[in-house]
């Protein structure tokens, strides 16, 4: 398997496993997502099968209860606290910088 298909195909597994962890985190089943998702379709993300959209990943944060950021975070999430502090700190970095080279009011 190439080296690119290979690393999306471990992100997507590390997607379906921080989107279960979450999911079970708040106690919820996968019928509970049945306003936005079927069980077939919530099981294939979480093994790992399908890559979602954007717009599902909305949807299933809006379900969880969290920031559609955090379900792609879970994805990248290192496995050290001190890996996790560091990744942290370099968003909020990157996304400082990004900002600051916007122009002032602009909404799109």
């Amino acid at each position: 398997m190439p080296l690119l298909r290979r690393h999306l195909v471990e992100l997507l597994g590390r997607f379906g496993v921080g989107l279960r962890a979450a999911r079970k985190s708040r106690g919820l089943t996968q019928e509970d997502f049945s306003t936005v998702s079927s069980r077939t379709y919530l099981s294939s993300l979480e093994r790992g099968i399908k890559s979602p959209t954007i717009s599902k990943i909305e949807d299933l944060a809006t379900i969880i209860g969290v920031h559609p950021v955090t379900l792609l975070a879970l994805a990248y999430l290192p496995s050290t606290v001190d890996g996790r502090s560091e990744m942290c700190s370099q968003i909020s970095a990157e996304i400082h910088s990004l900002l600051q080279d916007m122009p002032a009011n602009e909404d799109s």
